[in-house]
């Protein structure tokens, strides 16, 4: 396996560090540490690259809150510059790994996405007459950063790189708890092991990816998966054999255990394609797709809200806008013009009137 070195430089250009932070600032403009960051970008570049080539580089402390997703989930953001260093990185790095990644792994990669990964899970359940679906037990706070690190430098050999990569994956802010036990642990062992990457950063996508990298070429190959789907760690099967996919499960949860992970048995079934099957904010069958209930009420829920802060003018059409083109641009991919007429038929944003004496 070729291993690629002599990326350091190529990080710290100042070239390179200014297109990171071209591409940090996306979405982020609003943002009082993107502002700041770019009224003195020059120098904060400067900074940051005498940082990074000095090696007194060092992450921020992260800012956590929590989104409500179906269920609660820990966020937690980098500092600004934190961020543009990740792109940085990413930009060097990604390409390298990205020529290894399976075809139908799908998220946070270039020309893949959500509904890319509908598209192709339609086109199995179409070939096929039964799917499995599974994904792994508390994912994100559950990587392991020995087992990450050795699989990074597998393909990377430079060493200001890996240190930079191990810096950014030892400063992860704590994450949940996961205590889980494999072959081999003693008593102590997922107590003394460093685990679990923050959901937010750039790097977390990619080292994601990464950490499955391995699990989707043994589906592929060695257990000759031929319909597999990944998305982060939602895992889709088809096969016309009910039997054999229960089979595939089973191996998938001894290789998933080898890795320090484990898939969740309460999301792992084998069903007829025919029946239906939630995937990516859609319940998908082989002639049709609907929105999930879910979807459909959090975006009601969130509309209503969004009514009363417009008619107090504590927000504008122009923020409530990005979440009505991004819930439609999402309910376009599914059979729904029905349903998207009965929905905005029910949503009027409408100013409060004052009335003076």
């Amino acid at each position: 396996m070729k291993r690629y070195g002599n990326l350091y430089e190529k990080i710290c250009d100042f070239d390179g560090l200014y297109e990171a932070s071209r591409l940090a600032r996306i979405g982020k403009r609003g943002k009082v540490s993107c502002a700041t960051f770019e009224m003195n970008i020059e120098e904060e570049l400067l900074r940051l690259r005498e940082e990074l080539i000095a090696k007194t580089y060092r992450p921020g402390p992260y800012r956590e809150f929590t989104i409500y997703d179906r269920k609660p989930r820990k966020i937690s953001a980098a500092p600004y510059r934190d961020r543009v260093v990740h792109h940085a990185l990413c930009r060097v790095i990604e390409p390298i790994f990205e020529r290894t990644f399976v075809h139908d792994s799908y998220a946070c990669r270039p020309g893949k996405g959500t509904h890319q990964a509908v598209n192709r899970f339609t086109e199995y359940a179409r070939r096929y007459k039964y799917v499995l679906k599974t994904d792994v037990r508390k994912y994100f706070p559950s990587i392991d950063h020995e087992i990450l690190l050795h699989k990074i430098s597998r393909k990377i050999k430079c060493p200001d790189t890996l240190e930079l990569i191990g810096l950014i994956i030892d400063g992860s802010n704590k994450q949940e708890d996961v205590v889980a036990y494999y072959p081999g642990d003693d008593l102590f062992t997922p107590l003394q092991r460093r685990k679990g990457i923050p959901i937010g950063n750039l790097t977390s996508q990619f080292f994601a990816n990464v950490y499955l990298n391995d699990l989707d070429h043994y589906a592929k190959e060695v257990l000759g998966c031929r319909g597999y789907i990944r998305y982060v760690d939602d895992i889709a099967v088809f096969d016309d054999d009910k039997q054999r996919l229960w089979d595939i499960s089973r191996r998938l949860a001894e290789f998933l255990s080898g890795e320090r992970l484990s898939h969740h048995p309460g999301k792992t079934f084998v069903v007829p394609v025919t029946e239906g099957v939630d995937h990516l904010g859609y319940r998908i069958f082989p002639a049709h797709r609907r929105l999930r209930r879910d979807n459909v009420w959090r975006f009601l829920h969130k509309m209503s809200r969004m009514q009363k802060l417009y008619a107090e003018d504590k927000v504008s059409m122009d923020e409530i806008n990005p979440s009505l083109q991004s819930w439609l641009g999402h309910a376009r991919h599914a059979d729904t013009q029905g349903l998207r007429i009965k929905v905005f038929a029910g949503i009027c944003f409408a100013k409060q009137e004052h009335i003076t004496s």
